[in-house]
């Protein structure tokens, strides 16, 4: 481990701390504890969004799938940033108007069923599971390249599964929302940056997007392969055309047609379900406020995902090129190709920065894993600690009581993902999936857009949802979805098994379609007409937006005295 590198990672946990011991809440109430007071601001909860929305699987994933297969790498870029379409024309604004503290709570509360409540707890614990996951993988492929080492007896895997896991769980149980909030804004802030930084060394070098395309297309893709017990170079098969090998700029490299649609609509629809990114909006001050802040969203995760595209095809045409310079990437390598291909943006960062540049780009791969762990153990807490024990176990907790069950619920979820994450080794995998954390993630948005999405988009946007539809389209969706993807597993590859590796295509349809069933044939709760008012009309709105201005004007009066206006 040089110098350089533990610098890196020094200068990035004093960060990460140091912001959450300044932004650490005064109070222990469980609107701050889960929603920082209900005050975040438009560009700070925009940045902090994104803070927790690009995860391991955004930094690492998107350019590690773009390098493996060109193409049909980039759906995942499209599928990601798409999801906030329907979050914007949809969600965001109803979602915060009617003011709760997590989905599961919106749609007990929106349904009037504690069976509702309790079944969404159970496959947003689902999703989050699934999620937590890949992240806590990434952090330890990060630790593996940039340290290298372990610490009492552990690989360098494990240690930085573990190492970066708790310190984000610590975090987020001492901090809370608004601590966790300014922590994304701030690791968002210095992510964006990392990769710009890329970018700009790599063009001002002479690279240009379009002639790499070109260029990389000349020649069949090939990826590395272990088999016989060494590696080597296998050509790829056109998905499309078969008897045609696969090239970087033309689709078929991994995706059919049918499974390049099932790809992104998966991950379209599963934004919309994920619930760490929509209990985010309930700390918005208002519903405007939440769909300004989804606009904001939308402009700068299109820029990062252009930015990771363009890297991850970099990152092919650079580093074959590159070996004879650079002997230590021998080690990385097969003729040229990396053997790990979420490896790609720190190889580069190192051959443009040295050890500075790998020490920069690993730590905001780092940066990306924690961040989203942070979203997501805080959402876990929510719902354990709210609609769970608050609701049902112990509904007269004392505030108090409420938030140090969100917290103790924070170190459970940290420690089963982190003891499934080094069970799910990396190299168990070959690496043509084509990214082991972005198909990981994949799982996460395939339950909660088959599941989730379906039933929240119907409970804002249909009166006449009921309880018993939604629990119909709870359980098929997420029922179907795991049968798919489990069944894929043992699927020969063919347009079939992309189609069941990416099931919202199929499960949402069903999901929507039973829960109006059954809803038809059930009766809707009395309060749905005074529902759809406070979640579609403005007057909720303007008075938040008054009752904002007038504790501003108060604030102001008490600082400046009683002749301020």
């Amino acid at each position: 481990m040089t110098s350089t590198a533990i610098v890196t990672l020094a200068a990035v946990l004093v960060i990460v701390l140091g912001v959450s011991v300044i932004t650490r809440p005064r109070h222990s109430s469980t609107v701050d504890f889960y929603l920082a007071g209900q005050r975040v601001g438009v560009a700070t909860n925009s940045w902090a969004i994104c803070g927790d929305y690009l995860s391991a699987a955004s930094f690492l994933g998107v350019a590690a799938a773009v390098y493996v297969s060109g193409l049909d790498g980039a759906w995942y870029a499209v599928g990601f940033a798409a999801g906030f379409v329907p979050v914007l024309l949809l969600v965001a604004a109803p979602l915060r108007r009617y003011g709760e503290f997590s989905l599961a709570d919106f749609l007990g509360r929106r349904l009037r069923s504690d069976s509702v409540r309790l079944h969404s707890v159970g496959v947003v614990q689902l999703v989050i599971l699934c999620y937590l996951i890949p992240q806590s993988v990434g952090g330890g492929i990060t630790w593996d390249l940039l340290v290298g080492h372990g610490i009492l007896g552990l690989s360098p895997y494990s240690t930085g599964v573990l190492l970066s896991t708790a310190v984000i769980a610590v975090v987020v149980a001492s901090g809370g929302m608004r601590g966790t909030t300014w922590n994304q804004a701030v690791q968002f802030l210095l992510l964006f940056g990392a990769l710009l930084w890329l970018a700009v060394t790599v063009s001002a070098d002479g690279f240009r997007y379009g002639d790499a395309v070109e260029n990389l297309s000349q020649e069949p893709l090939a990826n590395p392969e272990f088999t016989d017990g060494d590696w080597e170079l296998t050509e790829e098969t056109n998905s499309i055309h078969p008897d045609e090998p696969a090239t970087f700029g033309e689709p078929g490299a991994r995706y059919g047609w049918l499974g390049q649609v099932a790809l992104v609509v998966t991950l379209g629809l599963g934004t919309a379900g994920l619930p760490h990114v929509m209990n985010r909006y309930f700390t918005a001050p208002t519903g405007r406020a939440a769909r300004t802040t989804t606009v904001w969203v939308l402009g700068m995760i299109g820029i990062f995902y252009g930015l990771a595209v363009m890297m991850g095809t970099a990152a092919r045409e650079i580093i074959p090129g590159a070996v004879e310079e650079h002997p230590w990437l021998e080690e990385l390598t097969v003729d040229g190709v990396l053997r790990v291909p979420e490896h790609a943006l720190p190889v580069l960062g190192r051959i443009y920065g040295d050890e500075a540049g790998l020490g920069l780009i690993a730590a905001a791969a780092l940066i990306a894993a924690m961040s989203t762990v942070a979203g997501l153990l805080l959402a876990s807490a929510a719902t354990w600690g709210h609609d769970v024990y608050e609701r049902h176990i112990n509904p007269r907790a004392t505030q108090r009581q409420a938030v140090w069950v969100g917290r103790a619920s924070t170190l459970v979820a940290a420690g089963i993902a982190a003891g499934l994450a080094i069970a799910l080794r990396p190299d168990a995998f070959t690496p043509a999936m084509p990214s082991l954390v972005a198909t990981m993630v994949t799982w996460a948005f395939a339950i909660a857009g088959s599941a989730l999405t379906p039933v929240v988009v119907l409970a804002i946007w249909w009166r006449r949802t009921t309880a018993a539809g939604a629990l119909a389209g709870l359980i098929s969706g997420s029922v179907i979805a795991i049968a798919m993807f489990l069944t894929a597993s043992f699927m020969e590859p063919g347009a079939l098994r992309e189609l069941f590796a990416a099931p919202t295509l199929v499960a949402a349809p069903i999901a929507f379609a039973l829960t109006i069933l059954v809803s038809l044939r059930t009766t809707p709760p009395k309060e749905a007409d005074s529902d759809w008012v406070i979640m579609h009309g403005t007057a909720a709105d303007r008075h938040a937006e008054r009752m904002a201005a007038l504790t501003l004007r108060e604030r102001r009066r008490r600082k400046d005295g009683p002749n301020a206006r």
